[in-house]
Parts: C-alpha cells; sequence; structure tokens
C-alpha cells in the first residue's frame, strides 16, 4: 500500500546515482535572455565578472532577491548537484534526480562583493531546515552554494561557521547548507526564468531567519 508519508521520507534522501533518473543528452529549452534587462542568460558575458550559484528552496523568489541586488549583471534558474542529465522540472520535483534548485547569478565583483551576496543569501532563506524550506518539501528545496573560485569557497565556509555562531546564540538549530565547487549546471525552461516578473502575483517562499550574519574579515575577490 502507498502512503504519502513514503513519498515524503524518500524525497527528503538523495538518490543512488545508480537509482537516479536517466534525463537526456540534450538540453532543455529556454529563453534566450533576461526577462527583466534582456542581457543574454546563456552569455557571452562581459570579461570581469564573477559566477556564483545559490538554493534557498523555489527558485523563483531566489532568482528574483537577485536580479533585484546592484551589482548582479544577469541570473538564471536551473537544476544543480544531481545525478541527472538535463532533468526536467517534474523529473526534480520526484527527488529522483539529486538535484537542487539554483540561481546562477553573474555579477560585478566591482559593484556589489561575494561576501554581499553570501549575507543576502544566509539572511533571506533559513539554512538549518535540511531537505527542505518552509512548506517545500525535498532534496530540490534544499539550501546550497555553489562556487567557481577557491576563494569564494573560502568565504562561503568562513561566512558559514560565522552565521552558526549566531544562529547557535539566537536558540537556533545546525546549518545543513551544501558548500562545494560548483557542478554542472542545467538550464531550466524558459517558463521558470524570471517567474516572478511573469507573474508578480505568483509564490514565493523566502524567509529568513531574522538573525543577522557578520560576515568575516576575508580577502576581496
Amino acid at each position: 500500500m502507498f502512503f504519502l508519508g513514503d513519498l515524503l521520507n524518500k524525497k527528503q534522501t538523495m538518490p543512488k546515482p545508480e537509482d537516479a533518473l536517466r534525463g537526456r543528452d540534450a538540453p532543455l529549452p529556454t529563453a534566450r535572455v533576461h526577462d527583466v534587462n534582456g542581457r543574454p542568460l546563456k552569455g557571452p558575458y562581459p570579461d570581469g565578472l564573477a559566477v556564483a550559484y545559490f538554493g534557498m528552496g523555489c527558485f523563483w523568489g531566489a532568482e528574483r532577491l537577485f536580479w533585484q541586488t546592484p551589482g548582479v549583471w544577469v541570473t538564471a534558474v536551473g537544476y544543480q548537484g544531481g545525478y541527472t542529465p538535463n532533468p526536467t522540472y517534474p523529473e526534480t520535483c520526484t527527488g529522483m534526480t539529486g538535484h537542487a534548485e539554483v540561481v546562477k547569478v553573474v555579477y560585478d565583483p566591482g559593484e556589489v562583493s561575494f561576501a554581499d551576496l553570501l549575507k543576502i543569501f544566509w539572511e533571506s532563506h533559513d539554512p538549518t531546515q535540511g531537505m527542505r524550506q518552509g512548506n517545500d518539501v525535498g532534496t530540490t528545496y534544499r539550501s546550497t552554494i555553489y562556487t567557481t573560485t577557491q576563494d569564494q569557497l573560502d568565504q562561503a565556509l568562513a561566512s558559514r561557521d560565522a552565521y552558526q555562531a549566531e544562529l547557535r546564540h539566537a536558540g537556533r538549530g545546525r546549518v545543513t547548507t551544501e558548500i562545494a565547487e560548483a557542478p554542472e549546471f542545467y538550464f531550466a525552461e524558459t517558463e521558470h526564468q524570471q517567474y516572478l516578473s511573469k507573474n508578480p502575483g505568483g509564490y514565493c517562499n523566502l524567509r529568513g531567519t531574522g538573525v543577522s550574519c557578520p560576515m568575516p574579515g576575508v580577502a576581496a575577490e
């Protein structure tokens, strides 16, 4: 007999690589340019820009948060950190691809630092919830930071430790954010790109903890 609890438990456990959905060889069709600023989602990007990836639960609200941040050149949503090549949105929702919903953030370090982006990330969601974010339950909604340089990785780890200390002082739980070098990023379907620009009244579940994140002293990029 099938029980809803069985599905929820399964969605909160990462699949083994051999059990993941097979996916496909070809990338999914997606938008060519950003719905808000008209810039190319897949590049080419101007010289001197940097890239990082953030997972904060549902990627609709998270993407809006970053595209509204001064110094961010372009954003895109997609899937990362799993096993299934070129997954679809319905496939990721099964929990059987291993991917998280993430936002690709292309930014100008001369206008907004990676430390600034980290502070926004930590304070805009609850990084202690494991395989969920609020009512959004499953591996796809886990908290993640995927980096593209060693400096980004070092800063992300240091900021996690600093925020963990503040959360502990406030009586909150352990940070469960996955921090790692960026694995392959798969662009999500067209309808998910800049979703809240196309659907201003659409769903957004971003909720911070109310705890401020002190940024440790780190070298500039």
